[in-house]
């Protein structure tokens, strides 16, 4: 049977509206007794909405580097009605971990988007909307900022980083034009980078699909916060924690976290190795995983109306085999 789920896709006045929330918690299928791992807990939304199914019976393990994540667990923790502990660090460092240390869960989430808290905080610098400083560390205390990097990596690199994790069609431009405006004077604010950006473009292309400084920010904020690398090293930790039959779901924002989520679940699933010509198996490889959606599953027209942050949300799950 089906089970029919509350609709949560209304209007709020809330810090934070959970992305995909009623897909997340069926794909889940919490229980009560079950323990949940949030691995990047944020304002709480996704935890909130997935302590009800436990109904007073488990646990909730929430993980977020950003410190100051750690009010909203606080209220999470009162009102969740079931024991909960926040541990602060890198979500891929916290998940090895608990691995090595034996900890199982019976579903573990991972939402790679940046969180409400942050964008909307202007002085945390994630933002090309806002003229703040230039920073994008998700932890605070991290030794890099995008100002180091943008003031102190080559030319070569910058392009790199803006081709590989914003997939920036101008990305050469666009670092030979930085290189050329910091030996002037060092960047130190997001408008300063933001014009920049905009100078080094084709008129045409500034005026296309988005902002034109979007790619660019995203590039910056992946290789600041090491998310892609992160994401590589949780997956494993993750499935080796899960219990049999426990669940996995990762919701991701672009297509490069997308795309590695998609390959590792993949090759999580797969049984035998052994050349298609061989006799009998001698790998002995067994499934780790069962993919649970074929396909990425995108927010309704309407949640994306409701909530725009939303749309480019994909969201993928797997289950432990039993």
């Amino acid at each position: 049977m089906q089970r029919m789920l509350p609709n949560v896709l209304q209007p709020s006045t809330t810090d934070h509206v959970p992305v995909l929330a009623d897909e997340v918690r069926a794909l889940l299928a919490l229980e009560p007794g079950h323990t949940l791992i949030d691995a990047t807990f944020g304002a709480g939304g996704h935890a909130s909405l997935l302590a009800l199914d436990l109904k007073g019976k488990g646990k909730v393990i929430a993980i977020d580097r950003d410190p100051t994540v750690r009010p909203y667990f606080e209220r999470f923790r009162r009102t969740a009605g079931v024991p909960s502990r926040f541990l602060r660090g890198d979500f891929a460092i916290v998940l090895n971990q608990l691995a090595e240390n034996g900890v199982k869960a019976d579903a573990i989430l991972l939402d790679l988007g940046v969180s409400s808290m942050q964008l909307d905080r202007p002085e945390r610098g994630f933002s090309y909307a806002n003229d703040a400083p230039l920073d994008m560390r998700m932890d605070p205390s991290a030794d890099t900022s995008a100002r180091e990097l943008v003031n102190e990596a080559d030319e070569r690199e910058l392009e790199r980083i803006f081709r590989r994790y914003g997939e920036e069609r101008f990305a050469r431009p666009i670092a030979r034009a930085i290189a050329r405006r910091r030996r002037q004077r060092p960047f130190e604010r997001t408008g300063d980078l933001v014009e920049t950006i905009k100078a080094a473009i084709p008129a045409p292309a500034r005026f296309g699909e988005g902002h034109p400084a979007k790619r660019v920010f995203q590039a910056l904020r992946i290789a600041v916060n090491e998310e892609l690398d992160a994401l590589e090293e949780a997956l494993p930790a993750a499935s080796e924690m899960l219990r049999p039959g426990g669940r996995v779901a990762v919701i991701s924002f672009h297509s490069l976290e997308d795309r590695i989520v998609k390959h590792w679940f993949r090759e999580a699933a797969r049984g035998c190795t052994c050349p298609p010509d061989f006799p009998v198996c001698v790998c002995g490889h067994e499934p780790e995983l069962r993919v649970l959606t074929p396909r990425a599953v995108r927010p309704t027209a309407r949640e994306a109306a409701l909530n725009p942050r939303s749309a480019s949300a994909r969201l993928r799950a797997a289950q432990k085999v039993e």
